[in-house]
C-alpha cells in the first residue's frame, strides 16, 4: 500500500509546467496575483450563463477555463452551429486540448457573424476582459434562437395536433362554414349579371369609353344615366327580354302581345326617336300625338308627365355622375397652367439671381484690386502678358522650326538625286560606321544577358539570406520549442505516472486474488484438518511453508526497493551535477557577453 500511496501524489495535469532557470541558472518563481477587475468579470459572465440556463456554471469544483469554455461551446450549439468538442465528461485538459478547444470555438465565431474580434490565447489565459462582450452576444444570440425553436416547435405540434385531433368548436365552424357557403354560392347564382341583348358584329365600333361602358350595361339590361340628347326612357325599358304595347282597343282585346327579341328592340328605338324629338320641341304637339300607335288621352298625358320627372332625374343624376369627372379636367388644367406659370417665375428668379452674383463677384473683384498693393497687381498683369506672348513666341517657333525642319528634308532628297550615287569613300565609311554600330550593338547585349545572369544570381543569394533566422527570430524558436519541451516532458510525465499507478494497481490486484485465493483454501481445508491430528500437524506445516514464501517475498520487494532508491539517489545526484554545469555555463555565457562589450 506505500507503493500505492506514492503514485497518487502526482502532478496535476496542465497545472505546472517544467522549470525554468534564468542565465544565473536560478529557479525562476512566477509570481502570481489576482486581478479585481477579471475577477468581477468572470462574475458577471457566470451570471449570464446561469441566467441563459448553463447550470453547470455553478458546480464549484470546476476552474474558470472549464465554466467559460463549456458555457461558450453550449451557447454555440444552442445557436445551432456545429463544434467538435465534447466538454460534458472532460474537464481540467491538457495545454495542447485546451488550444484545439480554443481554436475550434474562435474558428466558428466568424461563421456565427460576431462583431467581436477574440484569440485563441485570449481564452487560455483568462481574459475575461475581452471575453466578456463575446459571451454576452452569444448569450444574447441563445436566448433569440431558443425563443425562435419555441415558437417553430409549438406551431409545429399544433399543427400535429389539427392532423388528428379537432376540438367541438372546430367542428361546428366547419359545419357553419359549409353552409354560409353554399348560401354564398346560391346568392351568387341566383344574382349574378345575364346577357339580354348582343351587340351586332357589323356595327361601327365604339371609341370612347363612355360609349362602351352604355353599350355593355344595354347588353346586360341596365341603363347609363346619359345627356339629354342621348336619353332613354325608363318606363320603355325591356325586361326579361319581353316589351309590352298598350294601344286603345287592341290592348283591350289581344291584350299583352309577346314579340321577338329583334322586335322589342325595334319597338325600343321607336319609342325612343319619338321621346329625344319631344326633348328637343319641349313639349307634345299633335303629330307627335297621331304618332303613337291608338295610345289613349289619359295614358299620353301619364306618359308626358312620367317623361318630365325622369328629365329631371337624369339631368341631376348625370351632374352627380359627371360633374365630379369634369371638376377633375378642370383642375387638372388650371393646375398645368399654374405650373407653366411658376416655371415662368421661377426662370425669371434664377436669371434676376445669376445677375446679382455676377454683380456682387465684380463688386468684389473691384475692392480686392482696390486693396490690393497696385505696383504687386502691375507686376502681376505684366507676368501674365509675358506669359501669353511668351506662349506664343513658342508656338510660332515651333511652327517655324517644322517648316525648316521640311525644307532642309526636301534639299537633301533633291542632293541625294542630283548626285546619283555616293562615292566610294562615303559607302566604306557608312560600311565602316554600319560594323562598330553592329559590333557596339553586340557588346551591349552581351552585357545585359550578363547583368541579368548576376541579377539572378543576386537574388538566389538573397533569398538565401532571407531563409536564414535573425537572432530575434532564433529567440522566439528557442521559446517556442522550450514551451513545447515543457509541454511534451509533462505529458510524458503523467503517461509515466498513470504506467506506473496502472502496474502497481495491477500487483496489488494479483496479491488481493492469492490472498482470496488462500483464505478460501483455508477455510475449506480448516475443518477436515482439525478432525484429526496429523492432519492438523500437516495443516500448520503448509501454513508455516505459505508464511515463510510470504517473507521471501516480501524480502525480495524491500530488497527491490532499496535498489530503487538508490538508483533515485544515483540519478539525483547526476542532477545536482547537471545543474551545477547549467550554473556554470550561463555564468560563463554572461562575462563572455560583459568582455565582449568591454572589448567593443
Amino acid at each position: 500500500m506505500a507503493v500505492a500511496t506514492s503514485v497518487f501524489h502526482r502532478v496535476r495535469t496542465g497545472s505546472k509546467i517544467g522549470a525554468q532557470y534564468d542565465q544565473d541558472g536560478n529557479l525562476i518563481q512566477v509570481e502570481t496575483r489576482e486581478d479585481e477587475e477579471q475577477s468581477v468579470k468572470l462574475t458577471e459572465i457566470l451570471e449570464l450563463l446561469l441566467a441563459a440556463g448553463y447550470f453547470r456554471a455553478r458546480i464549484k469544483g470546476l476552474s474558470p477555463f472549464d465554466k467559460v469554455v463549456g458555457g461558450m461551446t453550449w451557447c454555440i450549439t444552442t445557436c445551432n452551429f456545429d463544434i467538435d468538442v465534447d466538454l460534458l465528461f472532460q474537464e481540467n485538459s491538457t495545454i495542447g486540448q485546451k488550444i484545439s478547444l480554443t481554436e475550434k470555438i474562435v474558428s466558428v465565431l466568424p461563421k456565427m457573424k460576431c462583431p467581436h474580434r477574440l484569440e485563441p490565447h485570449q481564452i487560455q489565459g483568462l481574459d475575461f476582459i475581452h471575453i466578456f462582450p463575446v459571451i454576452q452576444w452569444l448569450v444574447k444570440r441563445a436566448i433569440e434562437t431558443r425563443e425562435e425553436m419555441g415558437d417553430y416547435v409549438r406551431a409545429y405540434s399544433i399543427s400535429q395536433f389539427q392532423k388528428s385531433h379537432s376540438l367541438p368548436e372546430d367542428k361546428e365552424f366547419v359545419q357553419r362554414k359549409d353552409k354560409a357557403v353554399r348560401a354564398v354560392l346560391d346568392v351568387l347564382e341566383v344574382y349574378k349579371p345575364q346577357r339580354k341583348y348582343r351587340r351586332h358584329r357589323n356595327a361601327e365600333e365604339l371609341l370612347d369609353e363612355e360609349s362602351r361602358v352604355h353599350s355593355t350595361l344595354l347588353e346586360y339590361g341596365r341603363i347609363l344615366l346619359r345627356s339629354s340628347s342621348s336619353l332613354l326612357f325608363a318606363p320603355f325599358q325591356v325586361d326579361e327580354g319581353k316589351v309590352s304595347l298598350a294601344g286603345g282597343s287592341q290592348a283591350a282585346s289581344h291584350g299583352v302581345v309577346d314579340v321577338s327579341e329583334e322586335e322589342d328592340l325595334q319597338a325600343v328605338e321607336e319609342v325612343r326617336t319619338l321621346f329625344t324629338d319631344l326633348c328637343f320641341q319641349g313639349k307634345l304637339t299633335a303629330s307627335a300625338v297621331g304618332q303613337l300607335v291608338g295610345l289613349q288621352s289619359e295614358e299620353i298625358k301619364q306618359f308626358a308627365s312620367e317623361y318630365a320627372e325622369k328629365q329631371l332625374e337624369l339631368s341631376s343624376e348625370e351632374h352627380e355622375h359627371y360633374g365630379p369627372l369634369q371638376q377633375h379636367h378642370r383642375v387638372v388644367a388650371s393646375l398645368n397652367k399654374q405650373i407653366q406659370q411658376k416655371t415662368k417665375e421661377l426662370g425669371e428668379v434664377c436669371r434676376s439671381l445669376c445677375q446679382r452674383l455676377w454683380g456682387k463677384e465684380l463688386v468684389c473683384l473691384e475692392e480686392v484690386e482696390e486693396q490690393a498693393d497696385r505696383r504687386l497687381l502691375d507686376k502681376l498683369r505684366a507676368l501674365v502678358t509675358m506669359n501669353e506672348n511668351l506662349k506664343q513666341q513658342e508656338q510660332e517657333f515651333r511652327t517655324h522650326c517644322r517648316e525648316e525642319m521640311a525644307r532642309l528634308q526636301r534639299n537633301i532628297q533633291e542632293l541625294k538625286s542630283a548626285s546619283g550615287q555616293d562615292t566610294e569613300e562615303e559607302k566604306e565609311r557608312d560600311q565602316l560606321i554600319d560594323k562598330q554600330y553592329n559590333t557596339g550593338r553586340e557588346k551591349l547585349q552581351k552585357i545585359r544577358l550578363l547583368m541579368a545572369r548576376r541579377n539572378r544570381e543576386i537574388a538566389i543569394l538573397q533569398r538565401k539570406i532571407d531563409e536564414v533566422p535573425s537572432r530575434a527570430e532564433l529567440t522566439q524558436y528557442q521559446k517556442r520549442f522550450i514551451e513545447l519541451y515543457s509541454q511534451v516532458s509533462a505529458t510524458h510525465k503523467e503517461t509515466k505516472q498513470f504506467f506506473t499507478l496502472y502496474n502497481t494497481l495491477d500487483d496489488k490486484k494479483v496479491y488481493l486474488e492469492k490472498e482470496v485465493n488462500l483464505l478460501n483454501s483455508i477455510h475449506d481445508n480448516f475443518q477436515q484438518a482439525m478432525s484429526s491430528s496429523a492432519a492438523k500437524e500437516q495443516f500448520l506445516k503448509q501454513m508455516e511453508q505459505i508464511v515463510e514464501g510470504i517473507k521471501q517475498n516480501r524480502i525480495k520487494m524491500e530488497k527491490k526497493k532499496q535498489e530503487n532508491k538508490m538508483r533515485r539517489d544515483q540519478l539525483n545526484d547526476e542532477y545536482l551535477e547537471l545543474l551545477d554545469k547549467q550554473r556554470l555555463y550561463f555564468k560563463t555565457v554572461k562575462d563572455f557577453k560583459e568582455v565582449r562589450k568591454a572589448c567593443a
